[in-house]
């Protein structure tokens, strides 16, 4: 593959993708960039289009699980600090994609802003948490987005206005697009409020979800009005495992990793989760994290 001179000395070759991704599993990228700037992100989605390229956008790489077997096509993680940017422009939050939402929420906190505590103990990056729509105690990110700033594949620059952008239960129209920042709305508050806020949300977070073993957060979206993990765990299925993957014993909907996991060892437990609730319940449960294949 003959990529333009300008991205030569930047995109990498046999990237393992294990190290990039919060369940620690995954094989080489066949080819990788971390994007320094958006010039550089379009040349390659445009040069990735041209050749024919799968192309995978990678964030904090908190909900996918990536094959062993590794990727054949181009993944971008939007790592330069172009994309990391932040600030506050009155009770509006500006904020580049790939900034972590530990680092947005302490921005908040430091300059008394309100809304995103709920967000506290998720992991991941703004443009990763938008384009899932992510949430937690009823509320999620995409109710306070008024702008987002997106690339398409093509390498097209666009704005996405609120009436541009469809949300709904970790879900969105975003994942048609590559999201470069947003702007957010939130409201005035008090550092001390917000703080204890998100200690709340961490503590309660920690209490029913808390593992040191890697893992992707919920494999599974709640069906409507009842819990994934609740139905998981009815059918007795924590602790099951396959080779060093395991349900967890503490929340059902989680699968750890508990060394050197196959990613068709978590594929194997998520066969087995599907099948058992859609024999006793007849639900059929779906994939809230991404399978890059």
């Amino acid at each position: 593959m003959i990529w333009p001179k300008s991205l030569n000395k930047q995109i990498e070759t046999k990237v393992k993708l294990a190290r990039l991704m919060s369940f620690k599993v995954g094989g080489p990228a066949e080819f990788f960039l971390e994007a320094a700037d958006i010039a550089g992100l379009k040349e390659a989605l445009v040069w990735a289009r041209r050749k024919k390229v799968p192309v995978f956008i990678l964030g904090a790489g908190s909900n996918i699980l990536a094959s062993s077997s590794g990727l054949n096509g181009l993944v971008i993680k939007l790592g330069g600090e172009f994309f990391k940017h932040v600030y506050r422009d009155g009770e509006y939050l500006e904020a580049g994609a790939g900034i972590h939402l530990n680092q947005l929420m302490l921005y908040t906190k430091n300059n008394a802003l309100s809304g995103l505590e709920f967000l506290a103990g998720i992991p991941g990056t703004l443009g990763g948490a938008l384009a899932g729509n992510a949430g937690a105690w009823g509320k999620s990110v995409g109710e306070l987005a008024e702008e987002v700033r997106v690339l398409d594949y093509r390498g097209n620059p666009e704005l996405l206005s609120a009436k541009d952008l469809k949300f709904s239960y970790r879900k969105s129209n975003l994942n048609k697009y590559v999201i470069i920042s947003a702007r957010l709305k939130l409201c005035p508050g008090n550092k001390n409020t917000i703080g204890s806020r998100i200690k709340k949300y961490l503590l309660q977070r920690n209490k029913t979800q808390g593992s040191k073993l890697p893992n992707a957060g919920c494999i599974f979206k709640n069906p409507a009005k009842l819990s994934a993990g609740k139905l998981i765990d009815a059918c007795g299925l924590k602790g099951s495992s396959k080779g060093r993957a395991i349900i967890s014993g503490v929340h059902a909907n989680f699968i750890l990793n508990k060394g050197n996991a196959d990613s068709n060892d978590i594929l194997l437990l998520m066969d087995l989760m599907r099948k058992k609730v859609k024999e006793r319940f007849k639900i059929n449960l779906e994939p809230e994290i991404k399978i890059w294949r």
